[in-house]
């Protein structure tokens, strides 16, 4: 899946996130969402699963995004 197909929830691109390398969440065609953020260490997840740490802020940006 190409991020040009996701739903970018959060960030508005201005700042330190002008290259799209900050945490943020987005939208799939199908409802899911993705999660970008720094590698989390804090346990080792299943074979097939990732950790990813982002900010509360970039949560809660999220959730009004969503309307929840």
């Amino acid at each position: 899946m190409a991020r040009e197909e996701l739903t970018r929830l959060t960030g508005n691109g201005n700042g330190e996130c002008g290259e799209e390398d900050c945490p943020n969440v987005y939208r799939t065609t199908s409802g899911s969402l993705i999660v970008q953020g720094d590698v989390s260490r804090a346990f080792t997840p299943p074979t097939g699963e990732g950790l990813v740490e982002i900010p509360e802020e970039v949560l809660r940006e999220a959730v009004r995004a969503l309307g929840w």
